[in-house]
């Protein structure tokens, strides 16, 4: 199946921000919930131990990528890690939010770019679900930019291209009804918007099944590192791993020793 970069309602200036982080914070609360990056926990540990770092710099973090339950597996073997949470469209209640729950979140409140990450944000780079976001072109700027700074950087994505994987896009509607509810911090607009005008379930839908015809393959991926100039002097591994019913891509790009 062909890459197809058709356009996501969370990717546009003029769409609302209530929804958007609305969105987003649906996201992660069933990130959290179930637990979707438990396969990764070792990749991470080993780009933290690897690179001597105490600090993990989220990019294009939505609502927090599911990373507190993550935080609680990574502080075990790292009891002094940091995060630190951006996004070029800030989620700040739902940043808040995360910071509340655990000492260790911080959070730039400024418009974070992927592509050009200020150079005071030093530590090992990730991106949850959100590489598929770039077209092919800004996604090798991504890696480009990590080459650049000598910043160990890791993306992880939960989807894929596949039939499967769409056909779990189609019933996320019933997810976020389901769901809802339960998701903090509690807003009255999330009801409304869900249940009486469900703007929240159907533009859920549209982005999910268009994630999954962006993802990028492990192939293509690979094929974006090609591009990067510099590359050799990083370690890179990229997988497709199991997470329950469904599966994990990433790619983990480290400077090399010595």
């Amino acid at each position: 199946m062909a890459r197809i970069h058709l356009f996501e309602f969370e990717d546009l200036g003029w769409f609302p921000a209530t929804l958007r982080n609305y969105g987003t914070d649906f996201l992660q609360f069933l990130a959290n919930k179930t637990r979707m990056w438990k396969p990764v926990v070792p990749v991470l540990q080993k780009a933290l131990r690897q690179t001597n770092s105490h600090r993990i710099i989220d990019l294009a973090s939505g609502g927090g990528g599911g990373l507190l339950w993550l935080n609680e597996e990574l502080r075990e073997s790292d009891p002094e890690l940091r995060i630190t949470l951006t996004d070029y469209y800030p989620n700040l209640s739902a940043f808040a939010y995360t910071r509340a729950q655990a000492d260790n979140f911080d959070y730039v409140e400024e418009s974070v770019n992927a592509l050009e990450v200020p150079e005071n944000l030093k530590g090992v780079r990730t991106q949850f679900l959100s590489l598929h976001h770039f077209k092919p072109a800004d996604a090798r700027a991504i890696l480009q930019n990590a080459v650049d700074a000598k910043s160990p950087i890791a993306v992880f994505e939960g989807q894929e291209r596949s039939l499967p994987s769409i056909l779990a896009m189609i019933f996320s509607p019933i997810t976020v009804l389901l769901t809802t509810p339960f998701i903090r911090p509690f807003k009255a607009g999330r009801i409304i918007f869900t249940y009486l005008i469900p703007m929240v379930p159907l533009f859920v839908l549209w982005d999910g099944i268009v994630s999954s015809l962006r993802t990028y393959s492990v192939k293509e991926m690979e094929a974006l590192i090609e591009g990067v100039e510099g590359k050799d002097t990083f370690d890179w591994e990229v997988q497709r791993v199991k997470s329950g019913p469904g599966v994990v891509l990433y790619l983990l790009g480290q400077p090399k020793k010595g």
